[in-house]
């Protein structure tokens, strides 16, 4: 009788054939490894946080926005009842504006830096062609005594809140340029003195003095910033002042809003004159330390004109009060520092420029429409940039802060494409070892003063990321 056979089992495969089929495994998995690493790589970069400074601006400047809008309301909605259009037409419009502006906003801060030098030249003769419209019968339209719109329908804006912007990216796009060639004044009075002059010419012909002042402060930071010599600007400078005192002298209405900021008002011609000043400075009294609360003002109710547009920081310092107002003044001084570290952090020179030029027309606007409003400076006429009423001047400051957070954006992702010297100094150290036929696989690297120096340079700016 034999005896019953045991089952048949599998051999168990040698460990030649196990090694063998392990070492084959990565070598087949590999494809769909390498498959999900470059799916995920690109993905990984679209999502990547963008770097502080980015953050800083974006955030900044969409709050002063968002203020903006509650103090359009504010300030604008006894009028806007008053002219049929109910509590909240003027706010709607703005708040429409706000909508076309900030994604306009996003879109531009998308593009690279070499978008905007290749487009400063069409940029600057599309700007120029546009404020040329104002002139034009039948499309040019005068208010205040200001030839500076254009309407076509219902359509209006002002030209030359966009001609601010090809003025910026065109000089920044120059002076980048001739950097080695600065010295000569020559290289910088020929390209930029006519063209900026022209530009700045199309504006005063239509008697708008408050934005060629702006015009003429943004073209001043750009030569500064791109380091022009200082006796060049103040050569500049100089002749800058004496065109203004001839320019001023031409007009009734200048010579007299000069007079009264330097000697006072009078009785003459206090109705014509020095009735929205001095409303301005009572609705500032009236607000004392607190305010008299948001939607209370009594200057608002027919007494201030221009209440939502040029003296809406009255409105803000009678309805928040001194705090309020104080608190407007600092949003701003954190949108210049802002501007201030994204030029701090970049070498390329036409990105300083143009943020410079971006930092003073907003920044600088926004002090200028302080100081005007407290009587520091005699009327001009400049909105508070991203907190008045008026859709050119919104949509064309989001679209140059959106060219400077492009600037942020690019100079973040050169920084991080580019190795930090702690992993260039970890890889030469590993191609050493890797190299040398003696060297253990577990014995660390040998280490120098100088790549521990890297090493704890590379950490602390990752820290500060």
């Amino acid at each position: 009788m034999t005896p019953p056979q045991r089952p048949h089992r599998p051999q168990r495969p040698s460990s030649g054939a196990k090694s063998s089929q392990t070492a084959a495994a990565p070598e087949d998995a590999s494809p769909k490894l390498h498959d999900r690493i470059s799916a995920r790589v690109p993905v990984k970069r679209i999502f990547a946080g963008e770097s502080s400074n980015y953050f800083l601006l974006l955030g900044t400047t969409l709050f002063l926005v968002i203020f903006g809008l509650v103090m359009v309301l504010s300030s604008s909605s006894v009028e806007s009842y008053a002219a049929d259009e109910g509590f909240f037409g003027s706010f709607l419009r703005q708040g429409l504006f706000a909508l076309i502006g900030i994604p306009l906003m996003l879109i531009a801060s998308r593009a690279p830096t070499r978008f905007w030098k290749r487009w400063a030249f069409p940029g600057l003769i599309l700007g120029a062609v546009l404020q040329l419209l104002v002139f034009v019968p039948g499309i040019g339209l005068g208010y205040g005594g200001n030839q500076n719109w254009i309407q076509i329908g219902t359509f209006s804006a002002q030209p030359s809140e966009f001609l601010k912007i090809a003025v910026i990216v065109w000089v920044a796009w120059v002076l980048s340029t001739k950097q080695d060639m600065l010295g000569d004044w020559r290289q910088v009075v020929l390209p930029v003195l006519p063209v900026a002059g022209v530009a700045i010419g199309l504006v005063l012909v239509g008697n708008d003095l408050g934005t060629a002042s702006i015009m003429l402060l943004i073209v001043f930071a750009c030569l500064l910033f791109a380091g022009v010599r200082l006796k060049f600007l103040s050569i500049g400078v100089l002749a800058v002042i004496a065109g203004a005192v001839l320019f001023a002298t031409t007009s009734s209405s200048r010579t007299s809003r000069i007079d009264i900021w330097l000697n006072g008002c009078s009785d003459v011609d206090y109705l014509d004159s020095c009735w929205q000043i001095d409303q301005a400075y009572w609705a500032l009294a009236g607000g004392g330390l607190f305010g008299r609360g948001l939607g209370n003002s009594i200057s608002k109710r027919g007494w201030l004109p221009h209440a939502d547009n040029d003296y809406i920081f009255a409105i803000i310092g009678e309805e928040l009060g001194l705090i309020g107002a104080i608190v407007v003044l600092l949003l701003f001084v954190v949108l210049a520092i802002s501007f201030i570290r994204i030029i701090r952090t970049t070498n390329d020179s036409f990105v300083r420029i143009a943020t410079a030029g971006v930092m003073v027309w907003t920044v600088g606007q926004a002090f200028v429409n302080f100081a005007v409003v407290l009587g520091v400076l005699p009327v001009l006429g400049v909105p508070l940039p991203l907190i008045s009423t008026g859709g050119s001047a919104l949509i064309a400051t989001l679209l140059a802060i959106g060219i400077v957070l492009s600037f942020a954006r690019s100079e973040h992702r050169a920084a991080g494409s580019s190795p930090r010297p702690s992993d260039a100094a970890g890889a030469s150290a590993g191609t050493r070892s890797a190299a040398s036929p003696t060297a253990s696989p577990t014995a660390a690297p040998t280490q120098t003063a100088a790549d521990r120096s890297r090493m704890l340079a590379a950490n602390r700016a990752r820290g500060r990321r």
